[in-house]
C-alpha cells in the first residue's frame, strides 16, 4: 500500500469514526460526553491531521527520491 493510499484510508476511517461520534452525541449529552470529546475525540482529530500532513510530505519526498533514481 502506498503512503498516499494509507493517508487516504486514515482520513476515510477517521471521517467514519467522526460520523459515528456525531451520532453518539445526539444521545449522550452529559458532562462526561463533553469531557470524553475534549479529551479523546479532540486529541484524535488533532493527531490524525498531523499524521496526514506528515504522510503527505513523506509521499512527496518518496516521489522525489524515485524520480532522482530513474
Amino acid at each position: 500500500m502506498s503512503v498516499n493510499a494509507s493517508r487516504a484510508r486514515l482520513m476515510a476511517l477517521t471521517r467514519d469514526l467522526m460520523i459515528g461520534w456525531d451520532d453518539t452525541r445526539t444521545h449522550w449529552r452529559d458532562a462526561r460526553a463533553a469531557e470524553f470529546e475534549q479529551r479523546y475525540i479532540g486529541e484524535l482529530r488533532a493527531q490524525v491531521e498531523r499524521a496526514a500532513g506528515v504522510l503527505e510530505k513523506l509521499d512527496q519526498l518518496l516521489t522525489r527520491v524515485r524520480n532522482d533514481c530513474e
